[in-house]
């Protein structure tokens, strides 16, 4: 793989390590480490870590050996002049993101308002959904189970326009399959183009809305790990 996507995909991670550590530290200061946080409505934890690393969030304080474990992963930034073999380091760089993400999305849950739908579908004033609950997992997984959905299809940032937006989803929902749809490009979302285009939206037409942050796209991840 190229140097120059690697040393984007370290530099990046450095980045939202270093916003997430910041993130965590400010909600300890503020709830306490002993502040109850999780997922509403399941039991696996922060899905994602738990599931590849087998750790349990179940407080603001277990997010911190959570915290050490990406450090630990966390490469050296790239140096323009000593050439080494970088794809340990990016595939590395890439697994301590997603765990910083799914810290993150955890943290929203403590907002006031949370800024994402408890239910099935969008309201009209909000379109994110954010995390899959048990009762949903358990209704969509049987799903996936029986094959009448082969599979689901991530989708982060923006179509270039809504047309091709609606277009796109047209084809994937013909197919069976779910679009998980998170981040945005030029101030826009795939979601909202749909919307946009008069498509409806949410878990009962596969067209599933996570959030318009790019660390959304972890209930994505967090979905296939449970």
């Amino acid at each position: 793989m190229s140097k120059i996507i690697l040393s984007g995909v370290i530099r990046g991670a450095h980045e939202v390590y270093a916003r997430v550590e910041k993130k965590v530290n400010a909600a300890i200061a503020k709830f306490g480490a002993d502040k109850e946080v999780k997922l509403p409505n399941t039991g696996y934890y922060l899905p994602v870590i738990y599931g590849i690393l087998g750790m349990k969030v179940e407080k603001l304080g277990d997010m911190l050996p959570v915290l050490a474990k990406c450090k630990e992963l966390l490469p050296p930034q790239v140096a323009d002049a000593l050439w080494v073999p970088y794809l340990g380091h990016g595939l590395d760089a890439g697994m301590q993101t997603l765990f910083c993400f799914d810290m993150e999305e955890a943290l929203k849950y403590l907002e006031d308002p949370i800024p994402y739908v408890l239910g099935e579908d969008p309201t009209e004033d909000n379109l994110w959904l954010g995390a899959a609950d048990d009762i949903i997992m358990r209704k969509r997984g049987v799903e996936f189970v029986d094959g009448s959905a082969p599979g689901f299809a991530a989708i982060v940032g923006a179509a270039p326009n809504k047309e091709i937006a609606a277009a796109m989803a047209k084809e994937l929902q013909e197919k069976s399959i779910y679009v998980f749809m998170a981040g945005s490009h030029n101030g826009t979302s795939f979601a909202e183009q749909l919307r946009e285009a008069g498509v409806q939206v949410g878990w009962n037409t596969r067209l599933v809305s996570f959030g318009k942050d790019t660390s959304a796209a972890i209930h994505a991840v967090g979905f296939a790990t449970r």
